[in-house]
């Protein structure tokens, strides 16, 4: 189980704002660390089934860090107070984007063929445009075996990957930059991770055939 620090004292405190907002990213680093308690408590509201908690929390701390960069110490409030509200600002609008990108995703990976051995884009299980309810119900079923076969195959960074990359399990589409900077790893490597992600979910996926 994870481990957050105390919150620091508010002289600490002080002193670390004074040092990170005079360009000191080291003090705030020590601020971020310091107030991941907080992220946590926040995002605990946020948590469910189909959301993974280190996301969120990395999100979280987007907002966190956001906090810190914008903190106006001459008004007299506590860090603790403006981060909160900047923590549930992102966390909001990380739900605003879900709900508007569900139906609108870039999925355009190959990730195998059918029965007939055409290419299967996540594009193609995911879209459904045709009016007939039968349809409609198999490729509600494709999603299903997709996002199970997903869980069976990938280790969890490779999931975390492709579910931040192509707005899987209710998240919102991310650039490769956008995964680095929020799983805090270089662009190469999340490119690396979905390359070899999508090579097993190519190997793995396997349309019935009825």
């Amino acid at each position: 189980m994870q481990t957050f620090k105390q919150p620091l004292s508010k002289d600490a405190e002080l002193y670390y704002l004074k040092r990170s907002q005079s360009g000191d990213t080291e003090a705030r680093n020590i601020l971020v660390e310091y107030n991941l308690r907080l992220v946590a408590h926040i995002v605990k509201k946020y948590n469910n089934f189909e959301r993974d908690m280190d996301d969120l929390i990395s999100i979280g701390t987007v907002g966190l860090i956001k906090a810190i960069n914008t903190f106006d110490m001459d008004k007299g409030n506590r860090l603790v107070t403006y981060a909160s509200r900047c923590i549930e600002n992102e966390l909001l609008m990380m739900i605003r984007q879900e709900r508007k990108c569900a139906r609108e995703l870039s999925l355009y990976e190959p990730i195998g063929t059918d029965k007939e051995g055409n290419e299967i884009r996540f594009l193609d299980i995911v879209e459904c445009e045709e009016e007939d309810i039968t349809e409609h119900l198999c490729l509600e079923e494709d999603v299903r075996q997709l996002y199970t076969s997903m869980k069976k195959t990938l280790e969890h960074r490779e999931l975390q990957v492709l579910t931040l990359r192509y707005g899987l399990f209710g998240f919102f589409p991310h650039t490769q930059r956008q995964v680095a900077d929020q799983l805090q790893i270089s662009r190469s490597y999340v490119s690396r991770i979905e390359k070899k992600a999508l090579s097993k979910l190519r190997r793995a996926f396997d349309r019935p055939h009825t």
